[in-house]
């Protein structure tokens, strides 16, 4: 079994809390991109990310500064937002940090696929970034099936607790023998349908992660049992390969 989840844009440098065990397994792909970002300007750049005036600065300074190999942070503790403030990583145990090592790949536009102590450098590179690369038009062209065929040859399940924007860079691209779950947190509609919120569906996707590694989760079936945050499992809703959590029911 493996689980993706997206990254955060958010990020910070923490070379203390714990030791990195490996660089990114992309990282000459990486070095592709760092080159490629350096050599654009600070107006392409802002129109890039898409972000105001201090994020832009902030982020052409780690640009110009930055070094992939050297005073580098884990990534399940390089990344701020609220899904990984839900996982809460700094309180894993020891046997816990060992199971989102196997078992959790963080899907990311600049690094392509990480594991949790691969040591990352802040950036700001969205997968849906409009960046051509080397005759690639976009990123998702870029990454092709890479990180997909790497997925393959680790695990023939994989839970699937990324956005969108994220998982379509792998799911197209996995063999028919590569089983996929989707999880989907969301409220029921009066109108029957389900509903799925951004910031809550965040927060429960990190403390999905958070509740696997507590209970050291390997079969789909497990995740059935999964009632946090408000959220039960709703079988009308599921099928073999998507499982629905609802919270309780709103009126709208």
């Amino acid at each position: 079994m493996r689980i993706i989840i997206s990254p955060a844009k958010k990020m910070n440098v923490d070379t203390d809390s714990l030791p990195v065990r490996d660089l990114p397994a992309f990282l000459e792909q990486t070095e592709e991109l760092c080159r490629e970002l350096q050599s654009k300007s600070p107006e392409e750049l802002q129109k890039l990310w898409k972000c105001n005036d201090q994020i832009a600065a902030l982020n052409i300074e780690r640009l110009r500064q930055m070094d992939l190999r050297r005073n580098l942070t884990p990534a399940v503790l390089a990344y701020e937002g609220i899904q990984y403030q839900y996982m809460a990583p700094n309180v894993f145990t020891n046997q816990e940090y060992d199971y989102i090592q196997e078992h959790l790949r963080i899907l990311s536009g600049f690094y392509g696929m990480l594991r949790p102590f691969d040591g990352v450098t802040p950036y700001r590179l969205e997968m849906q970034a409009r960046l051509s690369v080397n005759g690639c038009p976009d990123l998702y062209a870029f990454w092709g099936d890479r990180l997909a065929r790497a997925l393959a040859g680790e695990a023939g399940l994989v839970v699937d607790l990324a956005s969108q924007e994220y998982s379509r860079a792998v799911l197209p691209h996995l063999p028919p023998s590569v089983e996929v779950l989707t999880c989907t947190f969301g409220e029921l509609r009066k109108d029957g349908r389900v509903v799925e919120k951004g910031t809550l569906c965040k927060m429960a996707r990190g403390q999905m992660v958070r509740w696997m590694a507590e209970r050291g989760v390997h079969r789909s079936e497990e995740l059935k049992d999964f009632q946090d945050l408000g959220y039960r499992y709703d079988a009308a809703h599921s099928g073999h390969d998507h499982y629905v959590f609802l919270k309780e029911k709103e009126e709208f």
